[in-house]
């Protein structure tokens, strides 16, 4: 089977970690200690129903305040698929925390209560979204059973955030009506909502097409580790293992090593369990090749008329990550991309987004804490990028405080140049 990855986003008060809680509820994947906690917890409260939210809302600061803090990662099965579920928070000073989250994700739910309607914070979440070039988006307009299940208050809701979104670059787009907290229409199809055609959010996540977002035509394999085990019967081994990030991969394929420039054929792909035929995105697996050349970490693997660009400026989107301390020019910082690591210096910032409005501040002198805004970087020594609306794992990169080793910023790549 394979793993659907997705995020939730919104207001507070959406109900995000009510959904999520009740995907988990109606598809039998809690225990029944997990439940008989929430219950109790929901009874020392005194709601009236079990606040399925408690599920996820982990930390004591997001149960007392009923906010989402912190990226909280579920994971739950189906017979037709397994998910991993990244429950952002909305508040805006954690916008860091929903790039964290968004950042690998397949698809991503937008909820929206359909009392309020689009909000501000509505549209920073569809645009995080579309900056992170996550492929799918489901607006799941939540709490119906608070506007009497009204097709006509759904309808107004689709039509002012489909033209919004269409300045956005979204890709694939989904109306789905909901009320978590009854699970109308979340698991299972709304008696309560017979106006309303389309599946439920359950059978959208279980169906919807994810082996073709990735990027299968350009080969990319970096680096992450030269195999070179010590038993004797092994000892003529040498692998080079790492993450598929681009591209399908084959026995008998001639490849390029960069940056030696040399040529040479994959002999065999190996996993854990043994052989395989073919690797794709994103299987972890180990290439042998035909010839002996010098790889270590850090290294590319791609076809010889089909190479990343060898890049040491690059021009990138960054969402700034840090408290306490700002990036401006000439900012020295370490960049890891993929599994290579170098040092960069900020030369230019040319704008800070106001992710509510769209609007760019060209005057703007450096990013604080949760701001975006696009940068020049001029990086040490080569690294093979691509652009992230082309692959999101050789266009995306971090940065890193080099006296403390915190991340403080995440960047896709925009352009890149030697």
């Amino acid at each position: 089977m394979d793993i659907l990855r997705f995020a939730t986003a919104g207001s507070v008060d959406d109900g995000k970690s009510t959904l999520i809680g009740r995907l988990l509820f109606d598809s039998k994947a809690i225990f029944e200690d997990q439940l008989e906690a929430v219950e109790r917890t929901s009874r020392d409260r005194g709601t009236e129903y079990t606040d399925l939210s408690l599920l996820t809302d982990g930390l004591r600061a997001e149960r007392e305040q009923g906010i989402t803090i912190d990226v909280a990662y579920r994971y739950f099965a189906t017979p037709k698929r397994k998910f991993i579920i990244a429950d952002t928070p909305g508040h805006i000073q954690y916008t860091r925390n929903m790039v964290t989250g968004a950042s690998t994700a397949d698809l991503a739910i937008i909820l929206i209560d359909a009392r309020k309607g689009v909000l501000e914070q509505s549209r920073r979440h569809a645009f995080l979204t579309s900056l992170l070039r996550v492929p799918h988006l489901v607006l799941a307009v939540n709490k119906m059973d608070l506007v009497d299940y009204s097709q006509e208050r759904f309808e107004e809701i689709r039509e002012e955030f489909t033209a919004f979104a269409s300045k956005l670059n979204v890709a694939d787009l989904t109306f789905i009506p909901i009320s978590a907290l009854n699970g109308d229409n979340v698991v299972s199809r709304s008696e309560n909502m017979p106006w309303y055609q389309g599946t439920s959010l359950l059978h959208h996540l279980e169906n919807v097409h994810i082996a073709s977002d990735r990027n299968l035509v350009d080969v990319r394999f970096p680096v992450q580790y030269v195999i070179r085990p010590h038993k004797t019967e092994f000892h003529d081994y040498r692998g080079y293992a790492g993450q598929v990030a681009g591209g399908v991969l084959k026995p008998g394929d001639e490849v390029l090593h960069l940056p030696s420039g040399l040529a040479t054929r994959i002999a065999s792909i190996d996993t854990f369990d043994g052989p395989v035929e073919e690797a794709f995105p994103p299987m972890s697996v180990t290439l042998r090749l035909e010839d002996h050349i010098d790889i270590s970490r850090g290294d590319m693997i791609c076809r010889p008329n089909n190479k990343p660009q060898v890049a040491q400026e690059l021009e990138a989107m960054v969402c700034w990550m840090a408290d306490g301390v700002k990036l401006a020019p000439r900012s020295k910082l370490s960049i890891k991309h993929t599994t290579r690591t170098a040092r960069a210096l900020v030369r230019e910032l040319h704008y800070r987004l106001d992710v509510n409005t769209l609007h760019r501040d060209e005057g703007a002198t450096s990013l604080g804490l949760n701001e975006i805004g696009r940068v020049s970087l001029r990086v040490t020594q080569p690294l093979f990028v691509d652009d992230y609306a082309r692959n999101r794992m050789t266009g995306g990169f971090i940065l890193v405080d080099e006296s403390t080793n915190t991340t403080v910023g995440a960047g896709m790549i925009v352009d890149a140049r030697a």
